[in-house]
């Protein structure tokens, strides 16, 4: 995947040719570092900005996010300065990353003025700057002062300039000397020589070129001969020709269901490779929020999640601490049925030991073999035995209690392991909302109290109420056209078990290990077996061994399937249940948007 300077190229010909002349009717920050502006020409169009170090991305969008109660400082000042404002230009200095917007608006003397609004898509350097007419800095939606990078500070006041990290040369003026000599003259491999010295040119675009040009990209430059240099350098050209004549190709190249690549020109080192195909976009927005769509979700989620996942994680350490001295505690009362036989030994064979003996040798009617016994020469045979009774009965005490708290913190662990794995299949806020109700719950998060006006409070005052809870499982058809549920988290698959199926649906769990549950709504039908592949499939990936080649899964029905009392949530025991090993791949099936 390659968000490019030769993508961006191809963006910045569909931004002007759509948004140039509009203007700017609407603009909200939904995440701390993204933003959505809407602009009015002729028809309305949404640009998405994200300056994520992980996903950073620019493109058009139909997609509406939510927006926070109260708007962010950065988005307030672009409102102040950028409503009603006109785009006049949209370009890419250099052929770099870059695409800079030259916005006029009217100022409070109702004066024309301009403004640059700079986005850089430079992985986790990736920022959104807005400036005057004379490139000063007024804000930006990442602050970078001289304590974060020596190279460039970004702050209000500051002069705006690109960096120039690397002497990179512009692929689009390139003469064959400057190839030859600049380029090709790196002593290294041809492919990483194209996209480490000319601007905008990615790995991918690079073994392109070289597939084009029948060279091997991991070739050494060395190995170039004047006239392979001078092939290579006319499907360069070819290539970049594409940015002038603006004949681009908008694609995406999938394996199966899951994308893998995109581009702006045809992928032809996909196009003879076994199980990959190239779909052809219209634009190239489309091609960029297709494919991020989903990973940008999943980043998302990802960073939500992080507060809770460290909660689960320290939960963890600390009951599996406590698990391990529980169990060494319990190793320790394993003499205690040796004490109690010393005990009736004692008050069998007492009567031989002499006063102040300091041990009895006596045969051990239990294995019929002489048996020492330490004693206490102070005290007699009798009151020797009554010592060992009182430790082999302390110790029983120490023996049942602990077992029970073992139990205890093996069920927390498997209940914090079933959250865990919830957080890894957990796709959109309002399931983390019923995450954080779980752990608030069971007391690993504590509820904030709210005052009567509102403000949290440490002790006194109203709980705050329950966040409403809008999460719903996952629903899958089957290829025989069943309904398949799939539960996202404990509250989800007590629901859906003990709620929602009846006694002849079948339910599926991953053998052993936390997972949702499954449940195929049979309508009283004999399921075709291809159905019970399909659920183990969904029982296999949504559980803790999804990253498995293959996974067992039980399944039974539903009637079969009963709830501990007491029981924790997503906790259940079933009976004559049935077997099966299920590969975790879900690519095949149909995911219903209910």
């Amino acid at each position: 995947m390659a968000f490019d300077g030769f993508v961006i190229s191809n963006l910045l010909y569909e931004l002007n040719e759509k948004l140039v002349g509009g203007r700017i009717v609407k603009i909200s920050q939904p995440e701390k570092d993204e933003l959505v502006i809407t602009i009015k020409n002729y028809d309305q169009y949404k640009l998405f900005l994200s300056a994520s170090a992980g996903l950073p991305l620019i493109y058009l969008t139909e997609q509406s996010k939510q927006n926070p109660l109260n708007a962010p400082n950065f988005c307030m000042l672009l409102r102040k300065h950028l409503n009603s404002a006109r785009i006049l230009s949209i370009t890419q200095p250099d052929f770099e990353r870059i695409i800079q917007f030259e916005i006029e608006h009217l100022d409070e003397m109702g004066d024309l003025r301009k403004k640059y609004l700079i986005v850089e898509i430079m992985g986790k350097h990736s920022n959104i700057i807005f400036c005057d007419e004379e490139f000063t800095v007024i804000d930006s939606i990442k602050h970078i002062s001289s304590f974060v990078s020596s190279v460039r500070e970004v702050l209000p006041g500051r002069k705006y300039f690109i960096p120039k990290t690397m002497e990179k040369l512009d692929p689009t003026i390139i003469s064959f000397d400057e190839f030859k000599n600049q380029v090709m003259s790196k002593p290294m491999s041809i492919g990483k020589a194209l996209y480490s010295t000319l601007t905008g040119i990615s790995p991918l675009l690079a073994n392109e070129i070289c597939y084009r040009s029948s060279i091997d990209s991991e070739a050494s430059t060395a190995s170039l001969s004047e006239d392979l240099t001078y092939h290579l350098f006319q499907n360069f050209i070819r290539v970049m020709e594409v940015t002038k004549s603006k004949e681009y190709t908008p694609n995406i190249v999938y394996r199966g269901k899951e994308p893998v690549e995109f581009s702006s020109i045809p992928l032809t080192c996909y196009q003879s490779a076994d199980g990959y195909e190239e779909r052809d976009y219209d634009s190239i927005s489309g091609v960029l929020e297709d494919f991020y769509a989903s990973k940008n979700t999943v980043t998302r989620i990802r960073q939500k999640s992080a507060d809770l996942r460290k909660i689960v994680a320290n939960a963890i350490e600390r009951e599996s601490k406590k698990y391990d001295l529980q169990k060494k505690q319990l190793l320790d009362t394993e003499k205690k049925d040796k004490y109690k036989v010393y005990g009736e030994l004692l008050t069998t064979y007492g009567y031989q030991a002499a006063p102040g003996d300091k041990s009895i040798t006596v045969l051990n009617y239990y294995t019929n073999e002489d048996l020492d016994i330490p004693l206490n020469p102070e005290i007699s045979a009798l009151e020797n035995a009554k010592a060992y009774f009182e430790r082999y009965s302390k110790l029983k005490r120490t023996y049942e209690a602990l077992s029970k708290l073992i139990v205890e913190t093996e069920e927390d662990l498997k209940h914090l392991d079933s959250i865990r794995t919830s957080l890894d299949i957990a796709i959109a806020e309002n399931d983390l909302v019923q995450l954080k109700e779980e752990l608030i719950e069971y007391g690993y998060i504590k509820r904030h109290f709210v005052r009567g006006d509102g403000k949290q409070s440490g002790k006194n005052g109203n709980k705050q109420k329950k966040t409403k809870i809008t999460s719903k499982p996952f629903h899958y058809l089957s290829s025989d056209g069943y309904h398949m549920y799939v539960g996202k988290n404990n509250y989800q698959n007590d629901e859906l078990t003990f709620d929602f199926a009846i006694g002849n649906d079948w339910w599926f769990h991953a053998k052993g290990i936390a997972g949702s549950h499954v449940v195929v709504k049979s309508n009283g039908d004999e399921l075709p077996d291809r159905v019970f592949e399909e659920a183990g499939s969904l029982a296999a990936y949504y559980s803790k061994g999804r990253e498995n080649e293959k996974v067992e899964i039980d399944y039974t029905e539903k009637k079969n399937v009963k709830k501990p009392s007491k029981g924790k949530p997503g906790f259940v025991v079933y009976y004559t249940n049935y077997s099966l090993i299920a590969i975790p791949d879900i690519s095949s099936l149909t995911l219903v948007s209910d």
